[in-house]
């Protein structure tokens, strides 16, 4: 494909969440969006998820703030779009005291604004399928939406080339951006701005760019259960959450609880295993994760591993894991002193990329950010 220069306002690169976020945004802006896609699907991290859209235990400040607004956006979208949210709400169950006083402490805090604390009592008279007989109770949220990537991530793409006419370019990597739009490898698209989101793609655009945030990558195990023949509460999550997500970690409090865990789930933490579990419209659960760190991550996920993750299901909910339908490792950029960022390598480009596994999170807050940004820059020349 061939596009004459000045055909698009926007080209974006990269068709994953965040590549879809800054389109919807330039889009509903009343912007020519194009989006350059080196697969023919995205098929990367934003699809290899649990579709849980976080707000509930986001650092505290900005990224809770990111949170609380894609979290909206999501929820004005995706009826629009026919994405389902197949469950809602956060519901995390605590079995330590020391993990009660993490989440005493968070409810007092801006960020448990809405939220609540069931006892034990209450937790099993209304959840009682997972409530384990070492639950204490449980942190809830109202806030969190889940959607199944896999299908969500597709059908927004597909809303935005109906709806906004957003133009998607498949198949074709971009080589080089210029003042005039994006050189690919399959011709010359157009555009007076370029959004650059490549994931976790160090090396084709902005290379030097990219490695003063001095970024690794992130490998995930993840897992599909079986259904387990009830219909899930809401996202569930357990107390090694409460010792990884920064919105609870980062609390004084936090520090008992993340010393007791060292000594009785060190294994737990050495592979950076805590729980999430999310149900999707055919009943079966998606739980995980496991967390390696490496420049090159294998793409070997270790039964050990696994076993991990399906012993804090066991331990959480009080009952064995349903049966394993379906495994597949995922891999995302990090860096160790920030959730995300927006880069301006030239006036007219934004180099963009999430460095904290929150894309699905906090995307379209992001993408308003970058566009805001681009129109400080074009009022200021």
């Amino acid at each position: 494909m061939s596009v004459s220069a000045g055909s698009f306002d926007v080209a974006i690169v990269g068709a994953g969440v965040l590549g879809l976020a800054h389109a919807y945004v330039a889009a509903s802006r009343g912007k020519r969006v194009a989006v350059i896609e080196r697969d023919t699907r995205a098929n990367g991290a934003s699809v290899r998820n649990f579709g849980f859209v976080t707000v509930t235990g986001q650092q505290r400040g900005e990224s809770w703030t990111l949170a609380r607004r894609t979290r909206d956006v999501w929820a004005e979208i995706a009826p629009k779009a026919g994405i389902a949210v197949h469950h809602a709400g956060l519901l995390l169950t605590v079995r330590r005291p020391e993990a009660v006083a993490v989440a005493e402490a968070f409810l007092n805090t801006e960020m448990g604004e809405g939220c609540g604390f069931l006892d034990a009592k209450a937790l099993k008279d209304r959840h009682p399928q997972v409530a384990a007989p070492a639950a204490l109770g449980a942190l809830t949220s109202p806030y969190e939406l889940r959607v199944e990537s896999r299908d969500a991530i597709p059908q927004l793409a597909a809303w935005l080339a109906e709806v906004y006419d957003v133009a998607f370019i498949h198949g074709a990597a971009a080589l080089k951006v210029s003042e005039a739009g994006v050189e690919t490898s399959r011709g010359f698209i157009g555009a007076e701005t370029v959004v650059v989101c490549p994931g976790d793609d160090f090396a084709s655009l902005y290379p030097e760019r990219i490695e003063a945030y001095r970024l690794t990558r992130c490998r995930l195990s993840m897992l599909k259960l079986a259904s387990p023949g009830f219909q899930w509460p809401a996202a569930l999550m357990s107390d090694l959450s409460l010792a990884r997500y920064a919105g609870y970690a980062d609390l004084p409090e936090a520090a008992p609880l993340k010393a007791r865990l060292a000594a009785e789930q060190a294994e737990h933490l050495a592979h950076g295993v805590h729980l999430i579990v999310v149900q999707s419209g055919d009943g079966g659960l998606v739980v995980g994760d496991s967390h390696h760190y490496e420049a090159t991550p294998q793409p070997f996920a270790k039964a050990a591993t696994e076993r991990l993750i399906l012993d804090e299901f066991e331990k959480a909910i009080g009952a064995p894991p349903p049966p394993v339908m379906e495994r597949w490792t995922g891999s995302y950029a990090v860096a160790s002193d920030r959730t995300y960022f927006i880069d301006a390598p030239e006036p007219h480009v934004r180099l963009v990329m999430v460095t904290s596994g929150t894309g699905a999170s906090t995307c379209f807050g992001i993408a308003e950010r970058t566009f805001d940004s681009l129109l400080g820059a074009q009022i200021a020349a």
